[in-house]
């Protein structure tokens, strides 16, 4: 399973070597408290980033981490088109220039020929998370069984000096809210657990920021030993 990973990953990058433009510099974004979080937020859209119609993802995101998160956070949007190259240098520019902790990507994730949001993440990552695709899917096929042809990954990227979590979200904004949240029944109990339960705990382990979370709309999962106290 480790080598199907490490050639998944391999792949990605040589199909990105092919096609590398060179980057533009970016400044670094600076915290305004040491447990705030740098999101980067991707929506991949040939049609919205052209002007043909409104781009919904960015905002669904927004609106949902802003609901999600308790602790301090900050984004950076960025609306592109369905091109390879372009996709994976905004993901190196959003964690190694503007210093990401998590990067949120929208769209591009199914199997028409424009759709290569994953081997562009792929393509940047040192580890591949595959249990966030999983269980994306799992959410989304409770709805809809097309949810198989979705094909979403998730990546660390590590430089020296710093560590990301990336990760590809479905394109609907439905969906969006559905996969990081997770499903609940009528009296609020948890049934499928969102992925973002484990994505705090994830950049903990990668050195970022302790993230809080609103436990009414997603309580994230960390254990005994990673909790804080509660802060007076």
């Amino acid at each position: 399973m480790i080598d199907l990973a490490h050639g998944r990953i391999r792949a990605a990058r040589q199909f990105l070597t092919k096609i590398a433009q060179p980057m533009t510099a970016t400044t670094r974004i600076a915290r305004k408290h040491p447990d705030e979080l740098i999101v980067g937020l991707v929506s991949v859209s040939d049609r919205a980033s052209s002007g043909t119609y409104q781009d919904l993802g960015l905002p669904a995101l927004r609106e949902w981490l802003g609901g999600a998160l308790a602790s301090p956070w900050q984004a950076v949007d960025r609306l592109i088109p369905d091109e390879p190259a372009r996709i994976s240098q905004t993901l190196i520019e959003l964690v190694d220039g503007c210093g990401c902790d998590l990067v949120l990507t929208t769209g591009g994730t199914g199997p028409a020929r424009r759709d290569v949001t994953p081997e562009a993440t792929l393509a940047v990552g040192t580890k591949e998370m595959p249990g966030f695709g999983e269980q994306m899917r799992q959410i989304s096929l409770r709805f809809v069984p097309t949810a198989i042809l979705s094909r979403q990954v998730a990546v660390i990227r590590e430089t020296p000096a710093h560590a990301a979590l990336i990760v590809n979200l479905p394109g609907q904004p439905k969906s969006i809210r559905e996969t990081l949240e997770g499903l609940k029944g009528e009296d609020g109990a948890v049934l499928v657990p969102g992925i973002f339960a484990a994505i705090p705990y994830c950049i903990d382990l990668i050195g970022g920021p302790y993230a809080e979370t609103r436990p009414e709309v997603i309580a994230a999962f960390r254990p005994k030993s990673a909790r804080r106290a509660p802060q007076a």
